[in-house]
Order: C-alpha cells, then sequence, then structure tokens
C-alpha cells in the first residue's frame, strides 16, 4: 500500500503558522506519509519585514525551508495549509499563490486533492474561522475533497473548538490557546482520508 504524499504549505510572518506546520508535519510522518513542507513566498517590501523585528527574525530563520511551487500541488495526494488572517480573509502571499495555480486547475491536476487548512489571528475572534472558510471556497473550485476535523476528538475542545480548522490566537506571548494536539489529530485525520481515497483508487 503506497504512503500518502503529503504537502504542508504555510505562510508565516512572526512564526505561528510555522509552528503549526512543524507539528502537523511531526504527526504526518510518524503516521507514515510521506511530507513535504513548504512556505508560501513573500511578498512584502523588505523595509515593512525590517519594521518588525519578530518579523525580520522569522523570515531570517527560515530562509532554507523551501518555497512552494505549482508541482508540489501535483506532486501531493493531500495539502494542510496554515495560514494567518488578514481581516478575515487570506494573506496577499498566500492568494498570490493561489492565483499561480490557475494552469493546474485548467488541466485537471488539482482535483480530487483532500485539503485541509488551519489558521491564526491576534483576537480570538479575528477572523480565523472567516480564513480558513476562505480557502475551502477556493478548494471547492479546484474540486478538492475538504477533510476538516469537526468534532471528533477532545483535542478539537482544547484548543477552542472550531470544526473548521485548528485556528489560535496569537498574542504577544506566544500562543494563547494549548493547539498541537489538535494540529496533530487534524493531520492524521487528512491523511486518514486521503489513504482511504487512494486506497479505492487502486483497487
Amino acid at each position: 500500500m503506497a504512503n500518502v504524499k503529503l504537502a504542508i504549505i504555510y505562510y508565516s510572518s512572526t512564526g505561528t503558522n510555522h509552528q503549526m506546520a512543524k507539528w502537523a508535519e511531526e504527526a504526518a510522518q510518524q503516521a507514515g506519509a510521506e511530507v513535504r513542507v513548504a512556505k508560501v513566498r513573500e511578498t512584502a517590501p523588505q523595509a515593512a519585514i525590517d519594521s518588525n523585528p519578530a518579523w525580520k527574525a522569522h523570515h531570517e530563520a527560515t530562509q532554507d525551508v523551501p518555497e512552494a511551487e505549482v508541482a508540489l500541488l501535483e506532486w501531493a495526494d493531500a495539502i494542510i495549509f496554515s495560514v494567518p488572517t488578514r481581516y478575515g480573509h487570506v494573506p496577499t502571499q498566500f492568494q498570490q499563490f493561489l492565483d499561480i495555480t490557475g494552469g493546474a486547475w485548467a488541466q485537471g491536476k488539482l482535483a480530487n486533492k483532500v485539503v485541509s487548512a488551519m489558521s491564526s489571528a491576534q483576537n480570538p475572534h479575528g477572523g480565523q474561522e472567516a480564513t480558513v472558510l476562505a480557502v475551502y471556497t477556493s478548494m471547492f473550485h479546484w474540486g478538492a475533497i475538504v477533510a476538516a476535523p469537526g468534532y471528533n476528538n477532545p483535542a478539537l475542545f482544547k484548543a477552542g473548538g472550531n470544526p473548521y480548522g485548528t485556528s489560535v490566537t496569537a498574542g504577544e506571548n506566544g500562543m494563547v490557546e494549548d493547539v498541537e494536539d489538535a494540529v496533530k489529530y487534524q493531520a492524521n485525520h487528512t491523511i486518514e482520508v486521503a489513504q482511504w481515497i487512494k486506497n479505492g483508487q487502486t483497487q
């Protein structure tokens, strides 16, 4: 039985969504998936990055993380996206990445991918759910299969109870809610759904 190929694609300015991506990677590797982690290309001006010490530090610390390419989406059986909210929507950097997937979409190369999304915001009601749902709206256009976590594990309630995808409040002192277990559950659930589909395709 072939292992699920999982792409974890994130955008992170100060590190929250990078950490969530790393937790998802850890769980996916333990589950036996073939995992590739990539960051969305930074498009903000260097002056903007330099103006925020935490942003600048994280940007410099993750220079070795590969940048996401459309080919990674085509390779994957399943994809986990982790992005912060921007006014209740996805960051410009992530939207630009989605905007270059049109060619692969038109060729049907993004259909039937199993997809799940995670998010963060500075405030508990700062747009996390709206951001996850915004990601899923684009996935419906791909013809992807959304694997939302629902309320199927106690870890989800400990994390704040977002059934659409794990989300966290990222304050000045780091993450407010304890979401590590919820992220790992979501990663395992995404792999599980992808494995069901992969098994069905090989029968």
